[in-house]
């Protein structure tokens, strides 16, 4: 491609797409792998020789793509956030009803319970471990809760609980993170399966009592 610079016209060569589609790659490969291991170990106790013996690149090009363990962060707090829209997006087509996609999200403790049993909810987890150090990206990753609370809210409203939805999506969450937590701390596959039995019993009252005032 011709360019004018300066007004002198140069030869630009062509991209190179293999180059670019390595460089992105790459990219992918060290959010993911930095994803795993701050779920796994944790943001504070992962370095960036780990993440880089992860990929199996060498520092140097590790720091072409991220010059701070915090940019990394910022990009998993990102792709976390474009997996959980997918997900969400994936309930909504999933099932034609607002009871149905809240089931979903209930039963998720269930369907990532091996994950959470080892190493706890994911967003929790992080959540709580920026929060303790003053972490600035804290309120970054508290809006992968928000993502939830806002799709539970609008299930709950188009469930005819306007009124509570709010309310009713925070109680969903914090039941969530209550059982993720103690799966974590005891390892009893019962108690989980036995606890979202429960919340899918209450979340069937709340149907069912939304279903009778309507047709009052």
């Amino acid at each position: 491609m011709n360019v004018l610079i300066r007004g002198v016209l140069t030869v630009r060569s062509k991209p190179d797409r293999n180059v670019a589609m390595t460089d992105v790659t790459t990219r992918d490969r060290i959010v993911a792998e930095a994803d795993k291991l701050f779920y796994e170990r944790g943001f504070e106790h992962t370095s960036f020789a780990d993440i880089a013996d992860a990929v199996g690149i060498s520092r140097g090009n590790f720091y072409h793509h991220f010059k701070s363990k915090d940019a990394i962060l910022d990009a998993v707090i990102d792709a976390r956030a474009a997996r959980t829209r997918q997900m969400l997006e994936r309930w909504d087509a999933a099932s034609s009803s607002p009871l149905g996609r809240i089931r979903s999200f209930i039963r998720i403790v269930v369907t990532n319970q091996a994950s959470i049993m080892r190493h706890g909810c994911p967003v929790g987890t992080l959540c709580t471990e920026l929060a303790k150090v003053g972490h600035p990206a804290q309120p970054q990753a508290s809006q992968l809760f928000t993502l939830f609370r806002t799709w539970l809210r609008r299930q709950f409203t188009l469930l005819g609980r306007k009124a509570d939805a709010d309310a009713l999506a925070m109680h969903v969450l914090a039941f969530s993170q209550g059982v993720a937590v103690l799966a974590h701390a005891f390892h009893d596959k019962r108690f989980v399966e036995q606890e979202v039995e429960r919340m899918c019993a209450w979340l069937d009252g709340i149907a069912a009592d939304s279903a009778r005032v309507s047709g009052d």
